[in-house]
């Protein structure tokens, strides 16, 4: 599924949002779960996929009004 960054960040904040199994806040549950994804993935994600979710956390931060770096 080619979903932009702003998409998989939407759909990420959600979930961390939603989950009740968490320990943290949303927003390091959601980014933990991105890198988490991206980590597993490994040498496996192709180059464009793996730049969508890299620009994903981006997104993640503005999502949860964090300072983006």
């Amino acid at each position: 599924s080619q979903r932009s960054p702003a998409a998989i960040a939407a759909s990420l904040k959600r979930s961390a949002e939603r989950s009740l199994r968490r320990k943290s806040s949303p927003y390091r549950s959601a980014m933990s779960m991105l890198t988490f994804y991206i980590n597993r993935a490994g040498s496996n994600l192709p180059d464009k996929r793996r730049r969508v979710l890299e620009r994903a956390k981006t997104e993640l931060r503005k999502a949860f009004g964090r300072p983006v770096t």
